[in-house]
């Protein structure tokens, strides 16, 4: 289906470090299954990867929602937190 179409291309396009146009797929992919929890969870992958770690907690979170059993989207969630709370006390 189309989902798993963009989902499978923003990995390609993540893997190629091509991070704009890879949240632009997992961002469609979304759009048109909504209730797709994968897309959530590469789109905050990417989102972590660039320090965006406020949205990439975002899209973990929704993918818990959709699936709470999702161990690997716990994992980053608690990463993302705790590398936000670096950052802060960093100041940066």
């Amino acid at each position: 289906d189309l989902a798993t179409a963009l989902n499978d291309r923003g990995q390609v396009r993540y893997l190629r470090v091509e991070f704009a146009a890879a949240v632009q797929d997992f961002t469609a992919a979304i759009e048109c299954q909504p209730g797709f929890e994968v897309p959530y969870y590469n789109r905050g992958l990417v989102r972590y990867r660039l320090g965006d770690f406020d949205e990439a907690m975002e899209d973990f979170r929704k993918v818990l929602e959709l699936n709470p059993q999702f161990e690997d989207a716990a994992l980053s969630l608690k990463q993302a937190i705790l590398d936000k709370e670096e950052k802060l006390k960093r100041g940066y």
